[in-house]
């Protein structure tokens, strides 16, 4: 195996040198990949230092106060918001993208200027999403600063992420599925539900854990819809911050800069387990599809 390895390494170095425009590229790409992990090694690495040492049981308070700066109303609030947010943004999501897949003509003009809306959507910034909703949801809708102006603001945000990865898993479940489902004597619907939809869970679950990220690390938006209250919500019509809201608030009041970086541990701490969370049903989900 060693032997292999060797002889394959030295063909690939052979041919990089007969091709100088191959060679710089490569090495490019390896330097540009040393520099993102370096990167992003170095900005955990300065929270954990950072925040760490001062992670104590005062944080986990059931009431916020100045004296403990409790992150804890602000992480159950933060569950609050993921939830309320996914039930309102997954419905329509996945029903759009399987109208867009299955439904639709895929060369017709509407459905093209649907994806270049969704795409545009998709990189507008966060602040104007939060502008948006403070003028709808807060002024016009008469909500108010509460949980639930947050909630649509949020779906809104995760709109485009939802449809434009379950549209993906959609389009790579084969059509022989389709035809063979056809073929037996099922309907669409059926075909939809019992044969497209569950092949392509891992995909659609894959979208819905990168929305409850997005939803956990915003910010700008909430600010203006879902007001900076540090109290657990009771009802959806309550003020409340999130995680990443509170980590705002204390910030720049310039007194709980600790606090600060300690909560941005337990923030941290909270993507890190959605994305394994996520990677360990996935690829449980795929083993299920193989078998």
């Amino acid at each position: 195996m060693e032997n292999i390895n060797h002889v394959h390494w030295k063909q690939r170095l052979h041919s990089l040198q007969n091709d100088p425009l191959s060679f710089v590229l490569n090495a490019l790409v390896h330097v540009g990949a040393f520099l993102t992990m370096t990167a992003i090694l170095f900005i955990i690495s300065y929270i954990l230092i950072k925040g760490i040492p001062h992670i104590n049981l005062d944080l986990f308070s059931f009431s916020y106060t100045s004296e403990n700066v409790s992150l804890l109303p602000a992480f159950v609030n933060t569950l609050y918001m993921a939830v309320l947010s996914l039930m309102f943004a997954i419905p329509i999501g996945i029903g759009s993208s399987i109208y867009l897949t299955e439904y639709a003509n895929r060369n017709n003009s509407f459905i093209f200027i649907i994806r270049i809306a969704t795409e545009t959507l998709s990189g507008i910034p966060s602040i104007i999403y939060g502008l948006f909703g403070s003028l709808f949801f807060v002024k016009y809708a008469q909500f108010g600063l509460s949980l639930l102006s947050g909630a649509l603001t949020l779906s809104i945000i995760i709109l485009p992420l939802i449809m434009r990865t379950t549209e993906e898993a959609l389009l790579s479940v084969p059509d022989s599925y389709r035809e063979g489902s056809f073929a037996l004597g099922a309907g669409k619907v059926r075909t939809i539900f019992k044969i497209v939809l569950p092949s392509a869970t891992s995909g659609i679950f894959s979208g819905i854990i990168l929305a409850i990220g997005r939803i956990v690390g915003e910010s700008a938006a909430l600010i203006f819809t879902a007001g900076t209250v540090a109290e657990i919500a009771s009802s959806i019509w309550d003020s409340s911050r999130t995680l990443a809201v509170h980590m705002f608030a204390i910030s720049g009041e310039g007194l709980y800069l600790n606090q600060t970086y300690a909560t941005a541990v337990i923030l941290l701490l909270l993507v890190i387990t959605i994305n394994l969370c996520s990677e360990v049903i996935v690829n449980y989900l795929g083993r299920g599809k193989k078998q």
